[in-house]
């Protein structure tokens, strides 16, 4: 039994010794430090070559698009930047995987047996990625049905802003706090878009029952009319005096209402309002606001026995 441990010792070294001659011969041999600067160079011209066809394609994506901007036959253009965006995402995911089956190749790795095998696992997990296929199909018809596109203001589920990207599986909302609010293209239901037609700005303005409806509906008018374009540049048309909306206990309604380009009327609200403030101000048009009215009575005799009224 010794004999044959020392024998089995003796096997052992001798295949030691082959192997690191063999390691030997092949790291000073020429041939094989050539041939694998020449691999290396390979994979390294493999992954150079598809990012230049990346930044190349995407390029050319935004010139054809470019040139259509002075079509007068063009599509919107909150269209044409999700098509871009689109068109740029799925040019980068098939160049790169491209390049991995390239690199692959180069690994003398049978390619077509893992994109078989890939199949059948693909099939395996299809049954449990429902939601996932659901995603990307909902996506699909996002885009193309162009139901709301990059950069426009929009309320998706409990999110409202404005769209930064729409992707294959999800949307990207920046809302208006900064927050970044991403939803699954499956999961978007109702879909309010305020950026494919006009704005409207309705402002109620409090007017007390003392003035006089008709003067103040004509001065306000007057004043409508003569908006500076430069503050009111979103302004379409001239804002319009509806009449009374209502007539509250301590208070009378007057609506105006003014179209204004898509999303703007916020803006526009806020400095109107404003300015109707200080017009009112100087043309004496009282505005509504809490009073307290306090009656004194004078009582004669003893406090405590209620007294006489004088």
């Amino acid at each position: 039994m010794a004999v044959n441990t020392k024998e089995d010792v003796k096997e052992n070294l001798k295949f030691i010794e082959e192997l690191v001659q063999q390691m030997r011969d092949t790291l000073l041999d020429t041939r094989f430090w050539i041939d694998t600067g020449f691999f290396a160079i390979r994979i390294v011209l493999i992954v150079v070559v598809a990012g230049i066809v990346v930044k190349v394609g995407q390029m050319l994506i935004r010139r054809f698009f470019a040139i259509k901007l002075k079509s007068p036959m063009r599509k919107s253009e909150r269209r044409e930047k999700t098509i871009i965006k689109l068109l740029e995402n799925a040019l980068k995911y098939i160049v790169y995987f491209s390049a991995i089956l390239a690199i692959l190749t180069e690994f003398h790795i049978d390619a077509k047996g893992l994109l078989a095998g890939a199949g059948v696992l693909g099939l395996a997990v299809g049954f449990g990625a429902q939601s996932l296929v659901k995603d990307v199909i909902s996506g699909f018809f996002i885009i193309f049905e162009d139901q709301f596109g990059v950069g426009d203001y929009v309320r998706i589920n409990s999110g409202e802003g404005t769209v930064m990207e729409i992707g294959l599986r999800t949307t990207k909302i920046a809302l208006y706090g900064g927050e970044l609010y991403t939803v699954p293209n499956g999961q978007i239901g109702e879909v309010i878009n305020f950026s494919v037609t006009n704005s409207m700005v309705l402002l109620d303005l409090a007017l007390s029952y003392e003035t006089d409806i008709d003067h103040a509906e004509e001065l306000i008018k007057d004043f409508l009319k003569k908006l500076p374009k430069d503050r009111y540049a979103e302004v379409i048309g001239i804002p319009e005096v509806l009449g009374v909306q209502s007539m509250e206990p301590s208070r009378i309604l007057l609506r105006i209402a003014a179209e204004t380009e898509p999303v703007a009327n916020f803006g526009v609200g806020r400095k109107l309002r404003q300015d109707l403030k200080k017009f009112m101000d100087q043309n004496g048009i009282e505005m509504p606001y809490p009073r307290m009215v306090i009656h004194k009575e004078n009582m004669e005799g003893n406090s405590y026995d209620g007294g006489e009224r004088v």
